[in-house]
This record gives structure tokens, C-alpha cells and sequence, in this order.
């Protein structure tokens, strides 16, 4: 295989643009491991070092009431992860005193977009929506893992539990935007170029949170996200895909096998591939507060949601090189 190797004249800013990159992979793919292992460490620790596993112990039953309220600090990427040339357009105005609930489509492989918009100024997210903070909900498990959950506080994520999604979404004075991956880590194991397949049809419980606290649907579509990497195939049903559905069932996180370039060349490694990602930030859809929301009422306002999704998806597709007979499809 000829290798193409990176030129040594590449600009310094470049050169740090691959290093936050290099610095956020690594990171990502280290949470995962951590994940994995965490659970396993006090156990191991208690047979031999007591006082190191009730040290472990503490530290993993600390209660960060920050995590699950979203705490927001001096991320490491901020402003930094623009290698991609990362962009959010708008399609419409929000109001900084209201709440909303943002759906985010399609996960891509290690959901780049979602991170660069609403964890780092990388597409001039406070610029482009004045007055409103957001905050990327991420699996729960990520934050029992010491100093982790602190990386990832510091960008403003928070769990994915109820908890922490009600308090975002109840805070009176508004400004707040929480933002939910809905396809989730399963869909990633579809995430390859050219892949438009949204893991939606049934995942209709942001729509109820939507509609318990009355807070706003934004659709929201990242064009690009799933170009940045390729994936080992593993269509369904083979064996490849069965044994990351069971890796998932286990660990709680699935496996995507991903590869794209280097750090010092271009023709493999785990870096994502330099193109650009276009996040389009949709209109936002009223919905009806109520309490408990009926099953019928769930499904009214979850189609309006994939209507809208298909509409934006429609209204920007050309802009980025997708054929016109390529839409949307929901699984």
C-alpha cells in the first residue's frame, strides 16, 4: 500500500489543529476503555490493596451534583477543534428566554459535529445564538469515571438521565439548549459515507421530555458527520455486527471498527479525514405542555418532528453535494 505522507511545510496553525484533534480521538477512545474497565478496578484493588479500593470506592460513589446539573468550565478544545472547517448555520432566531430541546442526526462514528458545535466556539455557536448556553448529553456511565467526568463537565455535558435533562430544561430564567444525540451509539454502527439511515422511528422519549416541560423541538441535521471516517462493513446480520450489538449489551457503549488517516500521513490511522461538517440548526417546533402526554399525543408530535427533520434535510441537501434521490430514512 502507498503511503502519502503529510508535507513537512505544514502551517503551525494546522499543526495545532491535528494536535487538538490528536488530543480528542485519543480522548474518546480512552473513555471508552476507562469504561470498560472501571467497574472492575475496586474489585480487583480489594482482594490486595484495601485502602486503595475503598479510596476508588469514594472517589466513584462522589456525588457530582455538577455532572448532573452541567457544569461548565474551560474546555480544552474551546476554540481550538476548527480542523474540520466545522459550520452551524441557522434557519431561524432563538429566544434567550426559552428552553429548548434539540435533536441532533445523524451520530456519525465518534459524533465530531455535535461535540465541535455545542462544546467548543469552533463554529461560533455564542455568536450565531446570543444568550443561549448549550449542553450535549453523553451516556451516564462516562461520568462514574474520576477525572473523566471532569474533562467532560468542563465542555458543559451532562448525563443522559432524566434528572439532568429536566433540570436544564427547567431553569426559569430560559438561555438553555439541551441537545440530544437521539440515534445514540447503536446508530453509529451504521455510520460510513454517503450512510443517510437515522436510528428515529421508535425513540420518542425526547419528544415526551419535549412535551412534559413544554420546551421547544429543534431538528437539527450534520451534514458531513458521517464522511469522516470509514467503517469496517458489518451489515446486519453478520457476524461483525452481532458481536458489537452484544459488546454493546455488555459495556453499554458499541465498537464501531473505524479507520481514516494519520497523524503524519494521510493514508490510515484513527484521525478523522479533513472535511468539512455543516451542522443546519432547524426551526424550532412549538409543543404543548402537558404532564402526561398520551401515547397518541407522543406520536403526533414525534411524526411533526420527523417531517420537519426530512424537510431540512430536503431544503439543504444540494448544498452539500447529496444526490437528489437520496433521502432520508428512518429506522
Amino acid at each position: 500500500m502507498k503511503i502519502e505522507f503529510a508535507p513537512l511545510s505544514v502551517p503551525l496553525q494546522r499543526r495545532l489543529q491535528t494536535a487538538s484533534v490528536v488530543q480528542w480521538v485519543f480522548s474518546f477512545l480512552a473513555l471508552d476503555i476507562c469504561t470498560a474497565l472501571w467497574p472492575e478496578i475496586p474489585a480487583a484493588a480489594a482482594r490486595q490493596h484495601w485502602l486503595q479500593a475503598a479510596v476508588a470506592m469514594v472517589v466513584l460513589m462522589y456525588p457530582v451534583r455538577e455532572a448532573k446539573h452541567g457544569a461548565r468550565g474551560s474546555f480544552i478544545l474551546r476554540g481550538a477543534l476548527d480542523e474540520r472547517g466545522c459550520s452551524s448555520p441557522k434557519t431561524a432566531e432563538l429566544d434567550p428566554r426559552q428552553n429548548y430541546l434539540m435533536g441532533f442526526h445523524p451520530h456519525g462514528v465518534l459524533a465530531a459535529g455535535a461535540f465541535l458545535n455545542f462544546c467548543t466556539e469552533a463554529s461560533g455557536f455564542s455568536t450565531l445564538f446570543p444568550g443561549i448556553t448549550p449542553h450535549l448529553m453523553m451516556l451516564s456511565m462516562w461520568f462514574r469515571v474520576p477525572f473523566f467526568r471532569d474533562y467532560l463537565m468542563s465542555g458543559g455535558l451532562v448525563p443522559s438521565n432524566k434528572e439532568s435533562a429536566s433540570y436544564v430544561l427547567q431553569k426559569p430564567a430560559g438561555g438553555n439548549m439541551l441537545a440530544i444525540i437521539v440515534g445514540g451509539a447503536q446508530e453509529a454502527l451504521d455510520a460510513r459515507p454517503g450512510s443517510c439511515t437515522l436510528l428515529l422511528r421508535n425513540r420518542k422519549g425526547f419528544v415526551r421530555l419535549a412535551i412534559e416541560h413544554g420546551t421547544p423541538l429543534i431538528p437539527t441535521f450534520s451534514f458531513g458527520e458521517n464522511d469522516l471516517f470509514e467503517q469496517v462493513w458489518n451489515p446486519k446480520g453478520s457476524w461483525l455486527r452481532q458481536l458489537q450489538y452484544r459488546l454493546q449489551q455488555i459495556m453499554g457503549i458499541s465498537l464501531p471498527l473505524f479507520h481514516a488517516r494519520g497523524i503524519f500521513q494521510y493514508s490510515f490511522g484513527l484521525l478523522p479525514y479533513r472535511r468539512p461538517i455543516c451542522t443546519v440548526v432547524g426551526k424550532p417546533i412549538p409543543v404543548q405542555r402537558k404532564h402526561r402526554p398520551s401515547n397518541e399525543e407522543v406520536d403526533e408530535v414525534h411524526q411533526k418532528y420527523l417531517n420537519e427533520l426530512s424537510k431540512l434535510f430536503e431544503e439543504h441537501k444540494a448544498k452539500y453535494n447529496i444526490p437528489e434521490d437520496r433521502h432520508l430514512e428512518f429506522i
